[in-house]
């Protein structure tokens, strides 16, 4: 229907309705081609990094080849600096210096990098019934049906008495082996069926295979176990003991891998919250010298409430400001009061196969960009920041005019459920802060779908953002 063929009332609803659109009816051709190419970046980059400090070597990868250097306390910074630093192999936080003095406040691209996982516990190695098996105990928030019968790899470090570590990664490469939970048959599991999701597959079960042959030639217990403890200690050069210090995370074997005949989304583990932190890293990495210093923030430990050093609740954040500001003798709470944070973390995507959950006028979806979320918690707001609506409505300028696709999106229903970011960690900081980032299908599971389109267009709002004045 032109222009000419249109009522008033047509006319009308263009102009007052709410009425957001499929993000590929919207698309150039030059765009569809830059999406391509970025998505196939990003593949790279998860392949590359199942865990949060394959993550962070990985960055650091990325940023020195675009030449970003250590920043270090004392060190004299200059407009188009590009520096980074890295908290204890789990966390890194990168900066472009820019042309406005840092008492101006910076944007912020703050993500997480860690995924729900399984990790061992201390004294992992055990046999039973002539097979070897690792305890684990899940991080983060996982549905644990979802995680027995799937390949699993092992990635981490083993950190020796003598100070040194050793690098742990087995099933990604080609000809590793690779692990699983065991699952009961069908044809014995009655009464297991009858359970609850959540009851059927106890958390002491989540017991992964790792051998059945036993060491030859003796006749004492445990032949299993000190087969497969032979074969570490002929690897690594480690004894049992060394589990006690060592980080080892059991992650789902899968790379990540165009979905549908149409090849328009992609599947992964770990796109939660790696989506959007690749995003928040990509976007930086293509600045020259913004107007207003860009800071991208990727932290460990959001799945388990942004604890500890690594996380975003850490000082480790406000030391690499308050360092970068010394460097201009700039005060660090005036900077952080002039200071906007994008909190770049996924949502859920409207699923029409669960649509009970949802509630459709206010949920994201895939293919229609960006999710920008005015406040996440549980029910109540419980855990959220609340952006206030002057920070909506600039966000909505800042994306607008960059001609990027974005959709405002809650979790779920109110009495659903919910979660929760790092947006409530920067808010405290007394940093103005707005939720935005990729619409995810299965969000937790090993293996999750997003959108390119929308993982393209969150790449585009976070450029804008760091480019913002």
């Amino acid at each position: 229907m032109d222009e000419k063929q249109k009522t008033p009332g047509d006319l009308r609803r263009e102009a007052l309705f709410c009425q957001p659109k499929n993000g590929w009816d919207r698309l150039s051709k030059t765009e569809e081609d830059e999406l391509n190419a970025y998505c196939e970046d990003y593949k790279k980059y998860l392949d590359a990094g199942k865990t949060e400090r394959e993550v962070v070597a990985e960055t650091v990868r990325l940023a020195q080849a675009k030449g970003f250097r250590p920043f270090t306390r004392g060190m004299a910074v200059q407009p188009g600096d590009k520096l980074y630093r890295v908290n204890r192999g789990k966390a890194i936080m990168l900066a472009v210096v820019g042309a406005q003095p840092l008492s101006e406040g910076v944007n912020i691209g703050a993500a997480h990098i860690d995924s729900p996982r399984l990790d061992l516990k201390p004294n992992p190695v055990y046999e039973d019934a002539e097979l070897a098996f690792l305890k684990t105990h899940y991080y983060g928030g996982i549905r644990k049906y979802q995680w027995v019968t799937i390949p699993l790899e092992l990635h981490g470090i083993i950190a020796l008495k003598d100070g040194s570590t050793l690098q742990v990664a087995i099933g990604s490469n080609p000809g590793d082996p690779v692990f699983t939970i065991d699952d009961l048959l069908p044809h014995l599991g009655g009464e297991q069926s009858k359970k609850p999701l959540g009851e059927a597959i106890p958390a002491e079960t989540l017991n992964i295979l790792i051998g059945s042959r036993p060491f030859q030639n003796d006749e004492g217990s445990d032949r299993v176990k000190l087969a497969v403890l032979d074969l570490l200690n002929q690897k690594y050069g480690i004894v049992e003991a060394d589990f006690i210090s060592a980080e080892l995370e059991a992650v789902p074997s899968f790379r990540a891998c165009d979905i549908g005949f149409d090849r328009s989304m992609i599947g992964s583990y770990g796109h939660d919250d790696r989506v959007c932190a690749y995003a928040c890293l990509a976007a930086l990495l293509d600045l020259d010298t913004p107007e207003r210093t860009a800071v991208c923030m990727l932290a460990d430990k959001e799945e388990i409430g942004s604890e500890g050093v690594s996380g975003m609740r850490s000082a480790a954040f406000d030391t690499f400001m308050s360092d970068l500001c010394d460097a201009q003798k700039a005060p660090l709470k005036a900077c952080y009061e002039k200071s906007f944070c994008l909190s770049a973390d996924v949502t859920a995507a409207f699923d029409p196969n669960f649509a009970d959950v949802y509630e459709k006028r206010n949920s994201a979806r895939i293919n229609y960009g960006m999710g920008l979320c005015k406040y996440t918690g549980a029910r109540g707001k419980s855990g959220a920041s609340d952006a206030s609506a002057e920070l909506v409505a600039y966000a909505r300028r800042v994306l607008d005019e960059a001609g990027v696709a974005w959709q405002m999106a809650e979790l779920g229903k109110v009495d659903a459920g919910g979660g929760g970011t790092v947006a409530c960690y920067m808010a405290e900081r007394d940093i103005d802060t707005l939720d935005a980032g990729v619409p995810v299908l299965s969000m937790h599971a090993p293996f999750e779908t997003v959108s390119k389109l929308d993982c393209y267009m969150t790449y585009r709002g976070m450029k804008a953002i760091y480019q913002a004045k």
